[in-house]
């Protein structure tokens, strides 16, 4: 089988073939992964005061978590491939709500760090499962949109969940913020059991298939693109709420403002993505959204001020979210025979960049402080755009 990876279908509609109340639900509980998988970098300050650590050693946290997600992701979508996705998904978010009120609970960094890991391996089931039984239920020229209509819960994340997140670890303590994302897990738990139809199972992955897409000439810089891309925003994104403190002197209201702006622009990228992806397709969507981070990046230095940061921030947000779906909707568009396996390296891809990019960022600011990171994290993603171009000029053959 010969398939572009370019061309999307004209005029469908968001999840067609999938019933409106399952499309809701997983995007809920898409939602609810992206608040707890970005409640540690929303809730930094707190974490490094509350376990006396320093806000370098305090960003290792989203590397070890990111990590444990980036091994979890391929060695878990193996295991569960023969599961009913109802009960897998579930099960996730279950797992999810109880291991963010266990780490709640934990009383040192030492103790708290495994425990955060083991909580995001449900990241490592739910993203791409999620992903990869709509390609199950939707119809192939329906796929793109359904796919990022569902991963829009991660932009609402960015709005509604991360700013809160912030403000309850600033004003209550993180241990507070962790709690509210243990309550969320556990009704979005109870709403996908009840929106997901039985019997929903993507086609076991053999030995085979793995094989096939990690050799693969086209495939695996395609997923690549997707570390890189994580590698550029996590250099910045994980120290966003020390600089806005440390550098800005942003009070508790102004950084949880902030962030909601970055999280209201994501949104708005997110939702002219679903509406556009299937006219302007993939490589396009991609080109364009790694581009506006890259601009934003670049912009860095003039935000020495609030206003000067909301500028900055607004081309950002606009390409962060959509980028992240645009890839997830690439990839399944390109091979959908071998989905399972690309989306679960994928949501691996993510999180390698996001453990890079914390590593590499908190290595700078223990050496020099915050201002070398944008250069590095602008490297990151040059790379990552001039790796895309060149996978869109490619065919993948099957």
């Amino acid at each position: 089988m010969s398939t572009s990876i370019a061309p999307g279908a004209t005029g469908a509609q968001p999840g067609a073939g999938i019933r409106p109340a399952t499309l809701w639900a997983l995007m809920f509980g898409n939602f609810v992964i992206g608040c707890g998988v970005m409640a540690a970098p929303g809730t930094l300050n707190d974490i490094a005061h509350s376990l006396n650590v320093t806000v370098s050693l305090a960003g290792q946290l989203i590397a070890i978590g990111s990590a444990t997600v980036a091994f979890g992701a391929p060695l878990l979508a193996g295991w569960v491939s023969g599961f009913d996705r109802r009960r897998l998904l579930a099960w996730a978010l279950l797992w999810f709500g109880v291991g963010h009120a266990l780490s709640a609970l934990m009383p040192s960094y030492a103790a708290l760090w495994p425990v955060r890991a083991a909580t995001l391996l449900a990241a490592a089931v739910f993203t791409p499962q999620t992903a990869a039984a709509i390609g199950v239920m939707a119809a192939p020229q329906h796929r793109g949109r359904a796919i990022t209509f569902v991963f829009l819960g991660w932009s609402l994340a960015s709005v509604i969940g991360i700013p809160i997140a912030a403000w309850l670890g600033e004003t209550f303590g993180w241990q507070v913020a962790f709690d509210a994302i243990a309550a969320l897990a556990l009704a979005a738990a109870a709403w996908v059991y009840a929106a997901m139809p039985n019997g929903v199972r993507p086609a076991a992955l053999s030995a085979q298939a793995w094989r096939r897409v990690l050799t693969h000439p086209v495939l695996v810089p395609m997923v690549l693109v997707t570390a890189l891309s994580g590698a550029g925003q996590f250099t910045l994104y994980t120290y966003f709420t020390p600089y806005f403190r440390q550098v800005l002197g942003a009070g508790t209201e102004q950084m949880a403002l902030l962030l909601m702006w970055f999280g209201a622009c994501g949104l708005v990228g997110n939702l002219v993505l679903t509406r556009v992806i299937d006219r302007i397709g993939t490589n396009l969507a991609v080109a364009v959204t790694l581009a506006l981070m890259a601009l934003a990046v670049l912009l860095w230095p003039l935000a020495v001020s609030l206003a000067g940061m909301v500028l900055v921030l607004m081309p950002w947000g606009l390409g962060c979210f959509a980028s992240n779906s645009t890839q997830q909707a690439r990839l399944s568009i390109a091979a959908p025979a071998l989905a399972p396996a690309l989306l679960a390296l994928n949501t691996s891809a993510i999180f390698v960049g996001q453990a890079a990019g914390a590593v590499s960022g908190g290595w700078l600011i223990a050496q020099g402080g915050f201002a070398p990171l944008h250069w590095v994290a602008l490297a990151w993603l040059l790379l990552a755009i001039g790796l895309s171009l060149w996978v869109g000029r490619q065919t993948v053959h099957l």
